[in-house]
């Protein structure tokens, strides 16, 4: 969704640096980087691997990244694009199943293999901890405000009911914290007093 040149510019303008996944709907440019990385004759200029174990299924994710890209950044006028990353991650779950999937990733400078898994994971983990609570805790996807401010207002509500959920030290799903708090005012007195 955000892998455009204006995107990209406006990252690089603020000072910061990117990592964009490349996805088959910029047909192009990935379907270059594809042929480009499936290249024998292209060497990784970093390649790093880590392998983990849980809820009955072994992952293992392999990446690497490729500095020499200097004609993909001038063939799509892609800005301050320095490097392509790739992470193929194979699943292994307990019944004998096994799943595999390669992503690609444009990189504005040259990370090592073991920095582009870490920002892949980062961005997982804000996925999996924020977005999806906000969705299947607070049903965020079928809110029906739609003007003026009431999205945003909305939207800031939310979170700030999931962080004050979270920091209270109680036992207990997020849901149910607030569930709670919905039935006892005694706990949502005390979820309101540890804001201070």
């Amino acid at each position: 969704m955000h892998c455009q040149r204006e995107t990209a510019q406006a990252i690089v303008d603020s000072g910061a640096d990117y990592v964009l996944g490349l996805k088959a709907n910029r047909f192009a440019m990935y379907d270059d980087a594809v042929l480009f990385l499936d290249d024998p004759a292209v060497a990784a200029d970093d390649a790093a691997e880590t392998v983990d174990a849980d809820h009955g299924r072994i992952e293992t994710r392999r990446a690497r990244v490729v500095d020499d890209v200097a004609w993909l950044a001038e063939r799509y006028r892609f800005p301050s694009l320095a490097a392509l990353g790739e992470v193929v991650a194979v699943r292994e779950e307990s019944a004998g199943k096994t799943m595999t999937s390669r992503r690609l990733f444009a990189l504005s400078k040259p990370l090592s293999a073991a920095a582009l898994l870490a920002a892949v994971r980062a961005h997982w983990s804000i996925e999996n901890q924020l977005h999806w609570v906000l969705d299947v805790v607070l049903d965020e996807d079928n809110a029906r405000a739609r003007r003026d401010n009431a999205p945003l207002n909305l939207a800031v509500l939310r979170r700030l009911a999931l962080n004050i959920a979270r920091s209270n030290p109680a036992k207990g799903s997020i849901r149910g914290k607030l569930k709670r708090a919905a039935w006892d005012h005694a706990f949502l007195s005390t979820l309101l007093a540890q804001m201070r």
